[in-house]
């Protein structure tokens, strides 16, 4: 006996927005049913002494620890610009705003 009937397919369809066919809804069905099925027994194997994991091994950080460092002042960064304007990078307009 399945665990999701035909009605409870077709309530699904309606929320989704989608068309289905009576076809479509028995084969939904068994297959919603497996699904369930399938989800079910996942949860027989979880036990109460058992923490829950997000992912089968750990997870370790693999990034090298920040180091301070001192970066370009403004006018080195501006210095291989092709074009500057009051401490900034000068760009072509494109939006064809008007000032």
């Amino acid at each position: 006996m399945p665990n999701i009937s035909r009605d409870e397919v077709a309530h699904l369809a309606k929320l989704a927005r989608l068309a289905v066919t009576d076809e479509e809804l028995d084969v939904f069905a068994g297959q919603l049913d497996q699904i369930l099925d399938a989800v079910a027994k996942v949860g027989e194997v979880a036990e109460a002494d058992i923490p829950p994991t997000s992912h089968a091994v750990p997870l370790t950080n693999v990034f090298r620890d920040d180091v301070v460092r001192p970066g370009l002042t403004q006018q080195q960064a501006l210095a291989g610009a092709p074009a500057a304007e009051e401490g900034r990078f000068r760009v072509p307009r494109i939006l064809g705003e008007e000032q």
